[in-house]
């Protein structure tokens, strides 16, 4: 079982920063793909970011490439998402999604999920 824990969020202005943080318990972190989702009230989960376990490749959705970085510590069985240049639209909760496997993009191809953390980016 794998158990995540989500950290980092908060108020924000317009072009702040913030650096979300997950952390995994279990001693299988090293070999799952972590991945970031995002919900606005009313909308469903929007994939966001995920990485492989080994770090190797990583894939962003549009809407945040070159403003967001994901990164992981599989000593520390912590991923990160560093979030930069925020806008508006950010506002959500982030949650934290955990699989066995390749990269998906779609939240019910994901098997563990944490509790979620609130960002909310004012203008």
């Amino acid at each position: 079982q794998v158990q995540l824990v989500e950290s980092g969020g908060g108020s924000v202005q317009d072009g702040d920063s913030l650096r979300l943080s997950c952390a995994a318990s279990g001693r299988t972190f090293s070999s799952l793909t972590m991945g970031w989702f995002r919900q606005a009230p009313g909308k469903e989960h929007e994939f966001v970011v995920a990485i492989t376990w080994s770090g190797s490749n990583t894939v962003y959705a549009d809407s945040v490439k070159g403003r967001f970085t994901i990164s992981r510590d599989n000593a520390k069985n912590t991923v990160y998402l560093q979030m930069n240049s925020l806008k508006p639209e950010d506002t959500a909760v982030y949650y934290c999604a955990a699989r066995f496997g390749a990269v998906l993009r779609t939240a019910p191809n994901y098997d563990y999920w944490g509790q979620g953390t609130q960002v909310t980016v004012s203008s």
